[in-house]
């Protein structure tokens, strides 16, 4: 999937949209998107100056942006809007810097009638720099994209 199709899918615009491109996708099992982190991103500017580092909520906010794209794409949450619901054991291994690539991996855990739970990975070089366990709420999507 290119930028436009994600868009297509997920309300996220610029500056919060975060997905490159998706690698690859097994709707309701797992999916391999990719961020390029680049050092004109607006929150370098004071996290931290001299020292550029992706702050770890944002990494959280990518790892949920493809795990929203996998959730959506899943048969029975199409049309549908993912909601974060709850973050569990993010750990943060290593940091993220301006040139590195964030390969994100996600595997859904659990799927229920408005739910779905995923094991969330961003790594960098196939080092691990954040891992966890992301909860989502999926509605009835009410704004149009």
């Amino acid at each position: 999937m290119d930028a436009q199709e994600i868009m297509d899918l997920i309300p996220n615009r610029y500056p919060i949209c975060y997905i490159d491109y998706v690698d690859e996708i097994k709707p309701g099992e797992s999916i391999v998107a990719t961020k390029n982190v680049t050092i004109n991103e607006s929150y370098f500017e004071g996290h931290f100056p001299g020292n550029p580092v992706m702050p770890g909520v944002l990494i959280i906010e990518t790892l949920a942006q493809a795990a929203s794209i996998l959730i959506l794409k899943s048969p029975e949450f199409l049309g549908k809007t993912a909601y974060l619901g709850s973050v569990k054991n993010a750990k943060f291994r290593q940091m993220v810097r301006p040139g590195d690539v964030l390969k994100l991996e996600i595997k859904m855990v659990k799927k229920r009638a408005n739910m779905g739970i995923v094991e969330t990975a961003a790594l960098v070089d196939g080092k691990k720099a954040c891992t966890a366990e992301l909860m989502f709420i999926v509605e009835e999507r009410t704004e149009k994209i």
